[in-house]
This record gives C-alpha cells, sequence and structure tokens, in this order.
C-alpha cells in the first residue's frame, strides 16, 4: 500500500473527515507518529483548501492501533496567504489520539531572500551506507514502509556505539512514490531515536509532541532526501531530537524538533 493510500482522509460532514489507521505503520503496536500527524495533516490541509503544512504541530494524547478514526477540523483563520488549522484525531470508541494545530499554503508560490548558515549533512554515498532492513521481530514494521540508509557511525542497534546521540542518513519510500510535502512529516519521525548512540540504557522513546516546518515541496520523483537528527539535552525524563532534511540539490526542505520521554527505569 502506498503512502498516498495509507494516509487518505474521507470527507464525513463540514469540519469531519474518516481515515483508517493502516496495519504494519507501528512502532511496537503504536502508530508511529509522523504516520498519524501526517493523516491528521492531509485531512487539515482539504480543509483549509492549501496542499502543504507550512508548520505543523502534534500533540499525540494515545497510542493508536490499526483501525477507523475520526478527524474533526476547525478553521481558525483563513488569510491570503495561509490557513490555520485545529484538527483532533479520535479512535473509533471515540478516544483522543492526537490534537494538531498546522498553518497551511502553496509552497509553489513560496519566494523570498534567502540565507542559509548551515550545510546539509555529511553522508557517504547511498550505496555505502547502511539499510534498515524490516524482520519480523527488530526493526518494528514501520520500517517496511519507508527505505532508510544510515550512515555507519550511527548504526546503533546492538553493537558499538559512537557515544553521540546523533542519527545521519538517506530517507526515501521504498514503493516508487513521489514525496510530497504531507510525506516529509513522516520523514521527521522515521529514523531511530538519536538516544540509541547516547550510551544509555534506554530503547524506543515515546513522542510526546512533534513540530516541522516545512520550506519547499519535493521534486515529483523518487529522490532520496539527506537527514540528520540530533539530541542536545536528556534531562527530567525528557529528550529533544532536532532534525534537518535537505534535497539532492542542497535546498533546506524542513526542520523538525520532538519532545520524546526517556522511560523510567
Amino acid at each position: 500500500m502506498s503512502f498516498a493510500e495509507a494516509s487518505a482522509v474521507e470527507p464525513a460532514g463540514e469540519g469531519r473527515w474518516t481515515a483508517e489507521i493502516q496495519p504494519r505503520w507501528d512502532i511496537a503496536g503504536a502508530a508511529n507518529g509522523g504516520y498519524l500527524l501526517s493523516v491528521a495533516a492531509r485531512a487539515s490541509a482539504l480543509a483549509a483548501d492549501r496542499p502543504d503544512p507550512a508548520s505543523v504541530t502534534a500533540h499525540f494524547l494515545a497510542p493508536a492501533s490499526p483501525g477507523p478514526v475520526t478527524i474533526e477540523t476547525e478553521i481558525l483563520k483563513a488569510g491570503r496567504r495561509f490557513t490555520t488549522v485545529r484538527a483532533v484525531m479520535t479512535s473509533a470508541e471515540g478516544r483522543p489520539l492526537a490534537a494538531t494545530l498546522g498553518s497551511f499554503t502553496d509552497l509553489a508560490e513560496a519566494a523570498g531572500v534567502e540565507r542559509v548558515d548551515a550545510q546539509p549533512p555529511e553522508l557517504p554515498p547511498v550505496e555505502d551506507c547502511i539499510p534498515v532492513e524490516p524482520t519480523d521481530t527488530f526493526p518494528p514494521p514501520f520500517m517496511a514502509q519507508v527505505e532508510l540508509r544510515l550512515h555507519p557511525e550511527d548504526f546503533g542497534f546492538g553493537g558499538p556505539t559512537s557515544g553521540v546521540p546523533r542519527i545521519r542518513g538517506w530517507f526515501r519510500w521504498r514503493e516508487d512514490e513521489p514525496l510530497d510535502t504531507i510525506g516529509l512529516l513522516v520523514a521527521t519521525d522515521a529514523f531511530p531515536p538519536t538516544i540509541f548512540n547516547a550510551n544509555l540504557p534506554v530503547a524506543w522513546t515515546p513522542t510526546l509532541e512533534l513540530t516541522t516546518h516545512v520550506r519547499f515541496a519535493p521534486h515529483d520523483d523518487h529522490e532520496w532526501l539527506r537527514c540528520a537528527f540530533t539530541t542536545r539535552f536528556i534531562t527530567g525524563g525528557f529528550l529533544e531530537e532536532d532534525g534537518e532534511l535537505w534535497d539532492d540539490k542542497g535546498r533546506l526542505m524542513a526542520q523538525s524538533r520532538q519532545l520524546a520521554l526517556v522511560p523510567r527505569g
């Protein structure tokens, strides 16, 4: 199933949408946060009648299992360039799963002066990076939906780690599917946690909040994105992950910041 199919929504009345959270888009039984955000953003973009999220934030309220969901959207402001939409996703049982707030626009019309005081992350060629291949146990089922190639220095699955809470690598869909701006929301949450390389006794870190800023729409082809995620603070039971997604032309496509929980014990 393509990402477009897995994140599709259907109208169900004014400001109301339905969708199906698909199996095998999960981490340990709970839908991946970026995927969940993309479904809510798909409904919000349609409600706004604007295709691209410029900035969107999700607060994750409960784990989401495969099955039907409802997304209630509310337009808070419709301006000349941006429409701001609030959305709440609930399960078939009426349990709130996620709440999002986003500003939507048409990035084909984006223009302005530029100054970029950063460079894309340095990565070996795709063929020299380590593929993350899905298995029946580990990595989790979600990894079958995306194609990741990790920097050899950052591949800390059960082996020696760098000690630096950082993950760098290449991203694209496994299927030959164009990447759109809604798909960029998934890319910001597709990589293993940075804490895997921090020499700390923790595993998966559940996401509390995820914000993504989208700068450009991807090319209409099956391109690789050059990605980097870093953490500076693991404290008080939380960690942050700052992400950058760059295209093959050296353009910054999107940035993200995620607040995640460090499991106790």
